[in-house]
């Protein structure tokens, strides 16, 4: 186990970790990024995550929960002063009891599962953070097997990404791609094993009502930018597109909630043709 550390004063490894809170790019460099909560931390353990260093409260006696995994986790420990540690943990000033610094995975899409039963999520070109965080939480609420974030768009592992994921992010299997290419590459390889994923967009004029397709049959469900919706490339490679009916004033939903409605529905048809 490494040996413990302190600091205590805002030097070049806390300027580091600070830097992880705003600048995508030094965490890409830096292949982490901070994670922060009970929950969080402890799903990054469960999930086999690589937990670089646990930095943790040096002036305060720690809950049973932060002592076992400064214990049991092979990562370094450090002791830092309260008044930086709150500036890591971003949230009102408070002190966090624990934050973790958390090594990103490989954006490989084959660590998205090749079940039969097969439900993933694409998101395209995403401008908030938390709209991925809060897709993602839903997919694996829903039993997705994966998201895919495809595009120029907001980075997973910002911290509100993460916040608002819940921990979803550790459980849930998320990959970034450059370009719908690579995807349409991807699904090909599935269908060519005999995995034939329908892909499915949502669209306030679809094909159907979201009720009346079978979300029973493999399905990789698309979801568009916030604000100008499924890109043109996007929409060449769509097989069908799914409408949710609304009542009341509301024209459409937000890219989040339109995700979560669809993959409720999913969830639902799954769980009743299993019966």
């Amino acid at each position: 186990m490494p040996a413990l550390q302190r600091i205590t004063a805002r030097n070049a490894r806390f300027q580091q970790w600070e830097s992880l809170l705003g600048n995508r790019n030094k965490r890409a460099r830096a292949g982490e990024f901070l994670v922060q909560g009970v929950r969080p931390i402890s799903l990054a353990v469960e999930y086999g995550w690589p937990v670089r260093a646990l930095i943790h409260d040096g002036e305060r006696t720690l809950s049973r929960w932060a002592q076992n995994l400064l214990r049991t986790v092979d990562a370094e420990r450090i002791a830092m002063a309260p008044e930086l540690l709150a500036d890591l943990g971003e949230k009102d000033g408070s002190v966090p009891e624990l934050v973790a610094v958390v090594g990103t995975p490989p954006d490989d899409l084959g660590r998205i599962g090749a079940d039969d039963d097969f439900l993933g999520v694409m998101f395209d070109r995403p401008t908030s953070p938390g709209n991925v965080g809060s897709i993602i939480r839903s997919a694996d609420a829903f039993g997705a097997h994966g998201l895919i974030v495809s595009g120029h768009a907001a980075d997973v592992y910002d911290p509100k990404s993460v916040r608002a994921s819940t921990g979803s992010l550790f459980a849930l299997p998320t990959v970034r791609v450059p370009s719908p290419g690579h995807v349409g590459a991807w699904v090909e390889e599935r269908r060519a094993a005999g995995q034939p994923i329908a892909l499915v967009a949502t669209d306030e004029k679809g094909d159907c009502d979201v009720f009346d397709f079978d979300f029973t049959q493999p399905v990789l469900l698309l979801i568009g930018n916030e604000t100008s919706g499924l890109s043109n490339a996007w929409r060449e490679l769509c097989d069908h597109t799914v409408s949710i009916p609304m009542t009341g004033s509301a024209s459409s939903l937000n890219a989040a909630n339109a995700a979560t409605a669809v993959l409720y529905e999913a969830h639902r048809q799954r769980i009743t043709a299993k019966r």
